[in-house]
């Protein structure tokens, strides 16, 4: 048996966050663990969505962020990793500067990947405990830039789609009706073949929901009970989420949109319940990290 670390980070919109992994090969085939997960609340989506430029404070926290990542995989004896930016940075003028200045201070390259191949990174991830191969599934990761939609059919993704409807986006007002009816006439245009869908969610928000409703892993959430959260969450302000429900501060504003998406999408594609793996655009990095070096990947 051979143990290896890989590290995936994701620079979103509404926060840096890297997984450390622990890969386990044994008789040539590899499987991996989540070793810790730290998150950093940068909001460079506030900036990137407003004003087309990440200010030189936040500019100046995610280099500091990176070179805490460094010095975290050097402690960590990482092997290999990957350092993938979406939304945010795709948006802004001043995105090679970033890269560049990153690059200097802590040795980490950043890549900025397209919508699509977010959503087809994220596609990688698996869910074996929880789905049936039978079954038609929509997996949809909703983060703070953008909206990941893809279609999961006897257990394969068959087509993936970025939309540029996220809860950063929401809450500053920046995302029109247009993008809203694209969404919808996608989703129902890919479900019309099939009689009943299942959702599968993923993303901080949907994943602290799942928790404060009490469920079980594989337990799925109803959409009774995401609009009761709705409703009441609503009827709070951002300090009563806070104090409350325990929300991070970064969350107390963001998880109010995310809802609605997820409502919208359940709404949609008639479904009336997601499940919620847990899953995330980090996990597909790994197990991308994992097939490039010509690993078999165990299927669980």
């Amino acid at each position: 048996m051979k143990i290896e670390k890989y590290a995936a980070i994701d620079i979103g919109s509404n926060a840096v966050r890297i997984l450390l992994a622990n890969i386990i090969t044994q008789n040539g085939v590899s499987s991996y663990q989540k070793n810790s997960l730290v998150r950093v609340p940068i909001r460079l989506g506030e900036d990137a969505f407003t004003k087309g430029v990440i200010s030189s404070h936040n500019f100046n926290r995610l280099v500091k962020a990176m070179v805490a990542f460094d010095l975290l995989m050097q402690v960590h004896g990482v092997k290999k990793y990957a350092a993938y930016a979406t939304s945010a940075l795709r948006s802004v003028t001043n995105r090679a500067e970033i890269v560049q200045k990153v690059y200097r201070e802590s040795g980490i390259k950043i890549e900025i990947i397209s919508g699509k191949k977010e959503a087809e990174v994220i596609s990688r991830t698996t869910f074996s405990s929880i789905i049936d191969q039978q079954k038609v599934y929509l997996y949809v990761d909703v983060g703070g830039g953008s909206t990941e939609i893809s279609l999961l059919k006897n257990g394969k993704f068959t087509d993936s789609r970025s939309f540029r409807i996220g809860t950063v986006r929401l809450i500053n007002n920046l995302v029109e009706q247009s993008l809203w009816d694209n969404m919808e006439t996608w989703v129902k245009a890919h479900l019309k073949p099939y009689k009943k869908v299942n959702i599968l969610g993923t993303g901080g928000n949907i994943n602290k929901l799942h928790k404060l409703a009490g469920l079980g892993e594989g337990k799925p959430l109803s959409y009774l009970k995401l609009f009761t959260f709705y409703q009441e969450l609503s009827s709070m302000d951002y300090f009563q989420r806070i104090t409350r429900y325990k929300l991070n501060p970064d969350r107390s504003d963001v998880i109010i949109p995310a809802m609605q998406i997820y409502m919208n999408i359940l709404l949609w594609s008639k479904a009336k319940s997601i499940y919620v793996p847990k899953t995330g655009l980090s996990d597909g990095m790994i197990r991308e990290l994992i097939l490039e070096d010509g690993k078999k990947l165990l299927k669980i």
